[in-house]
């Protein structure tokens, strides 16, 4: 229950920041995101780390659904919609498999 407690908790904290720095910044975070990264500072630096996480998750969400057509999409969504979309995903499967973490974590895998 406590993971379930999280993933909402967080999921709604990273939505309502979200919408807070795109209202005052706009949608634009790819040139931001790569220039701090080209920059080669600690915010690049922490950019770069973040980046592979994305793709550990994308890569976790295409091997959970056996690469399927399907799971190709939601590991691209899990690329690009980072901690938003893997929460989400977790929650849901939480649910939807009754808290076991073995079939949420592995999938088609299991």
């Amino acid at each position: 229950m406590l993971f379930r407690v999280y993933l909402v908790a967080a999921w709604c904290a990273l939505v309502a920041f979200t919408g807070v720095v795109m209202a005052a910044h706009g949608g634009n975070l790819f040139p931001v995101f790569f220039g701090d990264i080209a920059a080669g500072g600690w915010p690049g630096q922490f950019n770069a780390d973040f980046m592979t996480l994305l793709g550990l998750s994308g890569l976790w969400c295409g091997w959970r659904g056996k690469w399927t057509p399907l799971a190709l999409v939601h590991a691209l969504a899990a690329f690009i919609g980072g901690g938003v979309v893997v929460m989400a995903t977790l929650l849901v499967l939480h649910v939807r498999h009754r808290g076991d973490m073995r079939k949420v974590l592995l999938g088609a895998q299991a």
